[in-house]
């Protein structure tokens, strides 16, 4: 793990992947037109950059000006309108051409040295039946393809989307606006789009994600039909991961596991139940919270520590309510998720305004102990986007 002096402090780089994660950075032009045909690199957000520190470490960039044209272009969400956001929207971080090489700088004190994945077609590619790869799926990281929204959301159509939420903000709006809200992709797209992935990219991981549903039972339709059609290319799969609804029968749950689901995430992303009414009014309202932790624990029971997990936002909630949520969790054998707050897109409880590194780094030793005291060892193969578990896992954990 690489250590950064800048700005009067020292970072480590998965403090640096916060920082950056949160707070996104400008990109000069030159970096894309330097590198975009040789390197997975594109001006677009739906196809999730990433870029990689000199120690192997993988983090989302975020392109501020790229990212929020996008958004206030495409999806017009009138938060984004707001000038009282302005001020908090800002980055000091940069991405420039420097000595030939990509670099990260804060203001114009450099950082590190950093490069990206290798180019692949894979953003150019659609179904037979015209469904483009683009927005429906993204490769993360090295390892991964991931399908972040196969199916809508059913809390945001009723009016309760979790803040933070760029797809339930989406489902929210069109159901609003009376619109029908997208159709779930169907399993010979889902087909097509890993067959290719495994072919042409480096991807031996799959996370399947979708909107969160009322009883879990109309997504089960589609989770059945994604893991069955893929029960042929096990053998070149590592990790299949479903991000998915507590269901009401929890035999659901079992039937995934046969299919070749290798763990299962419900995913709490607040532990603090007043806080989560107004994060994530839906998950409280419709599911509940004891549902949520009644499945994991089934998880652990049926299948063994390590197999359930639960996502949290880091960053949006404090830090002594995450410390109590994560130990709770681990000291039952589910594996504590941290995913650092995009905050830009839309504002939660009111601000946009991420925590400053004490947080982070507070938050990174917890579950560095976390992980070793209860021998967890979360999933992410070379490391996700905006998922730091894995980093944290490999750095402080993992005995070489």
């Amino acid at each position: 793990m690489n250590y950064y002096k800048f700005n009067g402090g020292e970072v480590s780089s998965i403090e640096l992947k916060a920082l950056l994660v949160s707070r996104g950075l400008r990109a000069d032009r030159e970096v894309y037109r330097r590198f975009s045909r040789v390197f997975r690199l594109d001006v677009s957000p739906l196809t999730c950059n990433c870029l990689i520190l000199s120690d192997g470490t993988i983090v989302q960039m975020t392109d501020m000006k790229f990212h929020l044209n996008y958004l206030n272009g495409a999806l017009s969400w009138d938060n984004l309108k707001l000038l009282r956001y302005a001020s908090e929207l800002g980055t000091p971080f940069r991405l420039r051409i420097f000595e030939e090489k990509a670099a990260v700088f804060y203001e114009n004190e450099f950082i590190d040295f950093v490069t990206f994945p290798e180019y692949t077609d894979f953003y150019k590619q659609k179904t037979k039946s015209g469904l483009p790869f683009i927005g429906n799926a993204v490769l993360q990281g090295l390892d991964w393809v991931s399908f972040q929204y196969l199916w809508h959301c059913e809390y945001a159509a009723a009016g309760k989307p979790c803040e933070f939420c760029y797809s339930g903000a989406e489902s929210q709006t069109l159901a609003g606006k009376g619109k029908p809200q997208p159709k779930a992709v169907k399993t010979e797209e889902f087909l097509e789009i890993v067959n290719y992935a495994l072919a042409n990219t480096e991807a031996k991981n799959i996370q399947i994600t979708g909107g969160s549903t009322f009883s879990g039972n109309s997504e089960a339709v589609y989770i059945r039909g994604y893991l069955e059609t893929i029960k042929g290319k096990i053998s070149e799969i590592n990790e299949i991961l479903l991000y998915i609804t507590p269901p009401n029968d929890f035999s659901q749950i079992d039937e995934y596991f046969s299919l070749g689901a290798t763990r299962i995430g419900f995913s709490l992303e607040v532990w603090d139940e007043a806080l989560a009414r107004e994060i994530t009014p839906g998950k409280i309202a419709f599911t509940t919270r004891k549902r949520y932790l009644n499945a994991l624990e089934y998880i652990v029971k049926k299948q063994g520590k390590g197999a359930a997990f639960s996502n949290f936002i880091i960053g949006i909630e404090p830090f002594e309510s995450l410390k109590k949520g994560a130990e709770y969790l681990a000291e039952r054998g589910i594996i504590p998720a941290a995913s650092v707050w995009l905050p830009m897109g839309r504002p939660v409880r009111g601000t946009m305004s991420a925590p400053g590194v004490d947080y982070y780094r507070r938050v990174i030793d917890l579950f560095g102990e976390i992980y070793t005291k209860f021998n967890l060892e979360p999933a992410g193969a070379r490391g996700l986007n905006v998922c730091m578990e894995r980093d944290i896992w490999r750095n402080k954990c993992q005995v070489v």
